[in-house]
């Protein structure tokens, strides 16, 4: 079983910045790719930016140039690092994470962090 526990959301100001954290727990497992997605009230949960074991990077549109993920693989840490918010990024954020038991790697697990709202005032 892995945990996936997100931090650092909050409350910010249009044009300010957080980041977000996630952080893997468990035992023998491998995570393969992580990620963010986020949803706001009335809205589908939509990919935000995702990165591979090997750091190969895709961002949502609307967020390029604002938005970058990172990881280190030893932490099994992956990070959202936010700026120049909108009141559009306004949503909860979720991590997500593609696991394998270890000595496993054929096998594909899907887990996903409890959420950490992010919300900007106009």
């Amino acid at each position: 079983q892995v945990q996936l526990v997100e931090s650092g959301g909050g409350l910010v100001q249009t044009g300010g910045s957080l980041r977000l954290s996630c952080a893997a727990s468990g035992t023998m497992f491998t995570v393969n790719a992580m990620a963010w997605y986020r949803q706001a009230p009335g809205l589908q949960r939509e990919l935000v930016a995702s990165i591979t074991s090997t750091g190969v990077t895709h961002v949502l549109d609307s967020v390029k140039g604002r938005f970058t993920i990172a990881r280190v693989n030893t932490e099994n840490t992956v990070y959202l690092q936010m700026n120049s918010l909108q009141f559009e990024d306004t949503a909860v954020y979720y991590c997500n994470a593609d696991v394998s038991p270890s000595g496993r790697a054929w096998v594909s697990e899907t887990y996903w962090g409890r959420g950490t709202q992010v919300t900007v005032s106009s």
